[in-house]
């Protein structure tokens, strides 16, 4: 039985699928709301989970660049990509950081997860801790013009909060991994 805190207090009486393509699906319900009103709730739905790789040697990261299409803006994040349903996250964060930027890793360590929009879409990102680098090719997919940066780790600290890095699992990952190294010194 689920506790109350647990309980949804909406309550679905319809929905539709409004769009569909090989990355979000999304669909519009017809509720009745917490205050007993009829209303919609729009939901994007991610197909893949987000996963992105804080890829750290001798206190440098690497940092990827590129032109984000929805945000009509550059943006500097870490090596990043999608997992499909089905695919071990664990797996999919080593081909995209080796797709991005050539990269390979001995020891990776998951760092966490979140829900990056849960107001809007149920959209999981999980990051993780890559070391122990050694340098390959990078093999972007057509859709990247990738720049590839190795910045000192403080560097990247500083940009995020500066807003030069505006991503939010770079910016979880590097703020965690701040909080997890200045407690251990």
């Amino acid at each position: 039985m689920a506790s109350d805190e647990t309980k949804s207090p909406w309550q679905t009486l319809s929905s539709r699928e409004v769009y569909d393509n090989a990355w979000i699906n999304v669909r519009e319900d017809s509720v009745i709301r917490p205050d007993g009103e009829r209303g919609i709730y729009g939901v994007v739905h991610f197909k893949h989970i987000a996963i992105g790789i804080l890829a750290i040697e001798d206190d440098f990261i690497y940092l990827v660049g590129q032109f984000r299409y929805p945000l009509e803006q550059y943006s500097w994040e870490i090596p990043e990509g999608g997992c499909a349903e089905g695919e071990d996250p664990l797996d999919a964060a080593k081909r995209e950081l080796e797709e991005e930027t050539g990269l390979r890793a001995e020891v990776w360590e998951k760092m966490g997860e979140a829900h990056l929009s849960n107001s809007v879409s149920d959209e999981l990102a999980i990051w993780f801790l890559a070391t122990g680098l050694a340098q390959g090719e990078h093999r972007p997919e057509g859709t990247e013009q990738l720049k590839i940066r190795r910045v000192a780790f403080q560097e990247a600290f500083a940009m995020a909060l500066k807003g030069e890095i505006t991503d939010a699992i770079s910016l979880l990952a590097i703020m965690q991994y701040k909080i997890l190294h200045d407690c251990e010194e």
